[in-house]
């Protein structure tokens, strides 16, 4: 079965320890970032290594946005942030689709040559010029939003990748980086349902595989972090969204996610919430200690088989069919 916690791993290549703390029956993936990148082939190397730990392998995913966000760099395609694409949309709608069906393409054909399962992509949060999120949203307006964001999830699908749309239920107007803070939103819930879900209605669980909730408190609302709290899971997303694939949570040892406890009490508020995977990252010592206080916890069947269906197959792996010179030239456009 998968595991339910996702963490991160230093350096370039995994050492001994880390090989033995992936082999716990609760880890589940590995998130990469900038610094286990330092050229395609030691990526290819990496990811065979997290790939062969155990079986069924661990996922393996990044933060491939665009923009100020993209983990890897040398030898892949720079796209651009997803707010250039929101002002090709405001100046042409068409061009503006087409440049998010190229981003999702590009991101999606290159992460999946080196077996990477997951992109966390797109945002779907609303573009503020104040906030945290800023140049990372498409656009203010949430039906901009939805149809960018339904534009490159089909072009991530197009070349075998499952969208991963986050950060629900918005993190769009908060000035509070959670990295570094506790963000607070105090809007109304129907504000919120207003603009900030319109994105996330009626999303196609295959197109869009999972979503990632954030760590914003919508004090309004309800008391926990939104990653941590049952009525965003399951009253609004599962309940009033009706919303099927895998339900992620943004890394719980961030600042923002402090307001629900310890870091263990984090984790299992966010599972008890409805989360099928966790994400703990860049803190070994905090990782060890949730792992010893879920033990050999066994994920219900429902969500084993909702994340299996994230990772990464022959079947999926489509590069070659993509229109390379096309897609690029539009991101070219947007990015010189």
């Amino acid at each position: 079965m998968t595991g339910i916690l996702m963490i991160s791993v230093e350096g370039m290549y995994l050492d001994a320890t880390t090989c033995e703390r992936l082999r716990h029956p609760a880890i589940g993936g590995v998130i990469l970032f900038s610094r286990n990148f330092e050229s395609p082939e030691q990526l290819t190397q990496l990811v065979v290594q997290i790939k062969t730990i155990k079986t069924p392998a661990l996922l393996v995913a990044v933060d491939q946005e665009g923009g100020r966000v993209q983990r890897f760099r040398q030898g892949f395609t720079a796209v651009p942030a997803m707010r250039a694409i929101g002002s090709a949309f405001d100046q042409e709608p068409a061009a503006g689709c087409a440049a998010a069906h190229a981003a999702g393409q590009v991101i999606a054909a290159e992460l999946r040559r080196y077996g990477i399962d997951i992109s966390f992509a797109p945002v779907l949060d609303l573009y503020n010029e104040q906030g945290a999120i800023g140049d990372r949203a498409f656009h203010s307006d949430p039906w901009v939003v939805r149809r960018l964001g339904h534009s490159l999830a089909k072009g991530m699908a197009e070349a075998g990748m499952t969208a991963v749309a986050k950060h629900f239920p918005g993190h769009g107007q908060v000035v509070e980086d959670p990295h570094l803070g506790l963000p607070v939103d105090s809007r109304s819930l129907s504000q919120i349902r207003e603009c900030d879900l319109v994105p996330y209605r009626d999303l196609d669980c295959i197109l869009f595989g999972g979503i990632m909730t954030c760590h914003v408190t919508f004090s309004a609302v309800a008391p926990l972090p939104a990653s941590c709290s049952p009525y965003w899971v399951q009253e609004e997303l599962r309940g009033a969204l009706g919303y099927r694939g895998a339900i992620f949570s943004d890394d719980l040892l961030m600042v923002g996610a402090s307001a629900a406890g310890t870091p263990s009490q984090r984790v299992i508020r966010a599972l008890d919430a409805g989360s099928d995977m966790v994400l703990a990252c860049n803190d070994d010592a905090a990782v060890d200690q949730i792992l010893k206080t879920l033990g050999a916890l066994k994920p219900e069947v429902k969500k084993t088989q909702r994340l299996a269906r994230l990772a990464a197959t022959a079947t999926t792996a489509r590069a070659t069919e993509i229109n390379w010179a096309k897609a690029i030239k539009r991101l070219e456009q947007l990015t010189n």
